[in-house]
């Protein structure tokens, strides 16, 4: 789809994240409990229990709430969109209370609420499952010796709910991807949440192991989930108050005022080793320039020790916006599917990396890429697979750019599409110019009746080698022959498509079960005369994702920029939504 420095560490960082996404990096230690799925059908029916069970006012209460989905109790009291699970709830459990025995809340009662006010640990917000509420409720039922079968109700549909949307929210997500990424569908196990919250967490003898189970499986997952808990720590230890910035860039050796601060906010985030020695004089050197540089890794910058604007810009970012990635990226884990047939190729857009994982679910290689523009060419997120290898590739123009710059192009410079390995086609793709254009040939272009593509060769928008990947978005993964926009830092200069920097590397990857195909073989390939494609027999998957917060398998935490401002819309939906 189009014509169309360096991290010193990137390479082996980061979706490490996304990297574990294998079925063998994703089991948890042996002692924990069964999948969900597993587990919620092969736990045992509801027993009754006369200290649970309801009169006929009571039962009648608990009935019209549900049947209402409107308990005022609730910070959200409407819960329209759970109500049938609610109800199920109730009817497997012979609509009796789940989590009350003899007036008083159970253990597990009590576990669950623990779970929901620790909703932040996960990047949720307690708030959205009553966290901030369930002290009152509990010592209100603690208080009262004879307590009122009305409240032992609300009390009981109050921790239902709450546990309910807890439980799909960790599994889920509090936004569903499809509301920002129509093209991001990928399948997902089915659990019964109704029989999950009854049989797992209301009679469980212990509900941690089940809660587990519906986070993400992925190790990265649990390490994000600690650098969350981390920079929250971090976020109230420093504070607000941000770096002096001088009108000039600090330099190595240079003086500047703010060295005690910049020494103190770099120890906090683990850039300077807490027993490094800081120069007198506010001299800005040795040690404190390469915890800077190690901070540039960190954080998408050029790796030079040079404090300029940007360094400063990232210096001074509050660590509370830095929590809210972390907290986004657990959002945007929770929208993964657990498995994948195979190993996947992962192309991370403010990272502007791809990651890919061989056949023992190790990283195999990981490399720069190019992405679309963040003005009017974004890469979109969406999820396809590969299906092949396709050498010395053609680029059909799309209509967009044909219309938009290509014809503008030419009538600047008539020979434009000679000079560029251009050709003119109709629609049953026979070539009717060379390169020449005539005023026929230009109206055609403009009306979009005729069509422009590129000749294989190396001057080649695509390079020598695109993959096979279908989509409806018309974007692919291929070489370029622009490859001095690698040394770059920020890489976003396509119209959409994805630049790889070793395609030969890629696509010899790609075929690496095809018989006979190795890297020699590949450039060979892409150095012959003729274009062919090579099947593969199993498509691999490729997920083109979004994340601005990367935890290394390390613990060093890496952010990037929010160049399409995804973060920012994500943040704002989260924020506006009703559980």
């Amino acid at each position: 789809m189009e014509p169309l420095r360096t991290f010193a560490k990137s390479a082996t960082l980061a979706l490490v994240f996304f990297l574990a996404l294998s079925e063998t990096d994703r089991v948890r230690p042996t002692s924990r409990a069964p999948s969900v799925a597993a587990a919620a059908t092969a736990a045992s029916a509801f027993a009754p229990d006369a200290n649970r069970t309801l009169s006929p006012n009571g039962l009648a209460e608990l009935q019209s709430l549900v049947s209402a989905a409107n308990l005022p109790d609730l910070r959200w009291p409407d819960f329209s969109t759970c109500r049938k699970t609610v109800a199920e709830v109730y009817a497997v459990s012979d609509n009796q209370l789940i989590w009350i025995a003899g007036s008083r809340p159970t253990p597990q009662a009590l576990a669950m609420i623990r779970a929901l006010e620790s909703a932040a640990r996960e990047g949720l917000d307690a708030g959205d499952y009553d966290g901030p509420r369930w002290p009152a409720r509990v010592a209100a039922l603690d208080r009262t010796q004879s307590v009122a079968e009305s409240a032992l109700v609300r009390f009981d549909l109050a921790l239902t709910v709450s546990s309910l949307r807890y439980a799909a929210d960790l599994r889920f997500g509090r936004m569903q991807s499809w509301r920002f990424h129509s093209e991001f569908v990928l399948e997902r196990e089915r659990i019964g949440l109704a029989r999950f919250v009854l049989d797992r967490l209301s009679r469980a003898p212990a509900i941690e192991p089940a809660l587990h189970e519906l986070e993400p499986l992925f190790p990265p997952y649990e390490r994000t989930r600690a650098a969350l808990e981390r920079y929250e720590k971090l976020a109230r230890e420093y504070g607000s108050e941000p770096l002096p910035v001088p009108r000039k860039t600090v330099e190595p050796g240079g003086v500047y005022a703010g060295v005690p601060q910049l020494a103190r906010l770099l120890r906090l985030l683990g850039d300077l080793p807490a027993g490094a020695t800081i120069p007198p004089g506010n001299v800005y050197s040795g040690a404190l320039v390469a915890a800077v540089k190690h901070f540039q890794i960190r954080h998408g910058l050029d790796v030079d020790g040079r404090i300029g604007r940007q360094t400063f810009e990232e210096l001074n970012t509050p660590l509370s916006r830095r929590v809210e990635q972390l907290r986004l990226a657990l959002e945007r884990w929770r929208w993964l599917p657990r498995s994948f047939a195979r190993p996947p190729i992962v192309v991370n857009i403010p990272e502007f990396r791809l990651h890919a994982m061989d056949g023992d679910h190790r990283q195999a290689f990981s490399m720069k890429v190019v992405v679309g523009k963040a003005y009017g060419h974004q890469t979109p997120v969406f999820s396809t697979q590969i299906r092949g290898v396709i050498f010395r590739p053609y680029w059909e123009v799309p209509l967009s750019i044909q219309i938009k710059e290509l014809v503008r192009d030419i009538r600047k410079h008539p020979g434009y599409l000679a000079k560029h390995d251009y050709e003119v086609v109709d629609e049953r793709r026979r070539v009717v110019s060379e390169g020449a254009v005539n005023p026929q040939i230009l109206q055609g272009l403009a009306s979009g009746s005729l069509f422009a593509r590129q000749r294989p060769g190396p001057k080649n928008s695509l390079g020598l080698m695109k993959l096979d990947m279908p989509n409806s978005y018309d974007v692919y993964m291929h070489g370029t022959p622009a490859t001095a926009l690698f040394s770059k830092t920020r890489r976003d200069f396509s119209h959409g498509c994805i630049r790889v920097e070793d395609p030969v590397a890629l696509a010899a990857w790609v075929l690496r079960d095809v018989p006979g195909w190795n890297a020699d073989r590949v450039l060979a390939a892409m150095n012959g005369e003729s274009t062919f494609r090579v099947p593969i027999a199993k498509p691999i998957p490729v997920l083109i994702v979004y994340s601005t917060a990367v935890v290394a398998d390390n613990g060093d935490v890496y952010f990037f920029r929010d160049i399409y401002h995804l973060d920012a819309d994500l943040q704002s939906a989260i924020e506006r939504r009703q559980p």
